[in-house]
């Protein structure tokens, strides 16, 4: 599936709106000004805007402790999200949610979820939703390899196949859960295997290439909007940063995170496919960096100067009346 010009700028300037909101949620976490813990999304961004692209308002995606990137991906407001991870009002979630919890329903993000495979069984139950009413909406729960492993996954696939439901299961596979290589706490080394043995279509994809990415996402999707029921990715990617910012690393092998920087950057792979097809021009791309940098200032701009959540609103938000 060829993408047109204003597509491929749109994936690009979405990835560098990724990239570029974590490392300066980096640079502000570590000055104080963030509370809690954040955990950054840098060097994942193919496989987020690979599979959002696909993805209308109806449709809806579940995420996990590491959720910026889904968020930005999905179309969520980033100077929303900058207020939320300050603490501040204006929030998506009112200043009162956090890294971990941010979420848009309007936006069909049902929010990042501390819980190590949380995010399945939400997207069952959506995907459940739209097969009851007829709907033509896909949901898409992001999980990671620790996730993989988790009993709540299991359930997930085997209700999805047995219903038959409009569900993918993306799951990005960075090579570590916490600190535990996925080498180790995957028995098969094979998350796209494993899942297929539930009965539903899986595939490995790199993710260093998002175009990769972006096509089996396409015929998960498609399937799924056909009633042909769920489907599994299995993304082979990198997190440039530790499980959590501030996390020392010493699980990794030295040099480790220089070297993917450097030859499994999917940013620059980007730019360099597009290139050599002469199908974007330097300039073009220099032009989005900078618009997506400006954007990401004023973003934290706004987060500093507003004030923090009204104590007054402290139980509101909590329980929802039906």
């Amino acid at each position: 599936m060829q993408l047109n010009r204003d597509d491929l700028i749109q994936a690009y300037r979405t990835m560098a709106t990724i990239r570029r909101f974590e490392e300066r949620v980096q640079d502000e976490f570590s000055k104080g000004a963030i509370p809690g813990f954040v955990h950054l999304y840098a060097g994942q961004e193919a496989s987020a805007v690979g599979v959002c692209s696909h993805l209308g308002d109806g449709d809806v995606i579940a995420s996990t402790h590491r959720g910026h990137g889904h968020s930005i991906a999905k179309g969520c407001d980033v100077t929303g999200m900058m207020l939320e991870l300050f603490g501040r009002q204006g929030g998506l979630c009112g200043g009162k949610g956090g890294s971990m919890h941010i979420a848009d329903l309007d936006r069909g993000m049902l929010g990042a979820n501390g819980i190590v495979g949380g995010g399945p069984p939400l997207v069952v139950g959506a995907a459940l939703t739209a097969k009851t009413l007829g709907r033509k909406t896909v949901a898409v729960a992001f999980t990671g390899d620790g996730a993989s492993n988790q009993g709540t996954t299991f359930e997930a696939l085997n209700l999805a196949v047995v219903l038959q439901l409009p569900a993918i299961f993306v799951f990005e596979n960075n090579q570590y859960g916490e600190g535990t290589g996925a080498a180790y706490a995957v028995g098969s080394r094979d998350i796209a295997g494993r899942a297929r043995g539930f009965g539903l279509p899986a595939v490995k994809v790199d993710g260093d290439d998002f175009f990769a990415v972006h096509e089996a996402a396409r015929e998960a999707i498609e399937r799924a909007r056909a009633g042909g029921g769920p489907s599994a990715l299995e993304v082979e990617t990198c997190r440039f940063y530790g499980h959590h910012s501030g996390d020392a690393q010493l699980y990794r092998a030295k040099d480790e995170t220089r070297r993917l920087r450097e030859e499994h950057d999917c940013l620059k792979h980007f730019r360099r496919r597009v290139q050599e097809a002469g199908l974007l021009d330097p300039p073009e791309l220099d032009t989005a960096d900078a618009d997506v940098a400006a954007l990401i200032e004023r973003a934290i701009a706004a987060a500093q100067a507003a004030p923090p959540p009204d104590p007054a609103a402290l139980m509101t938000d909590v329980y929802l009346s039906y």
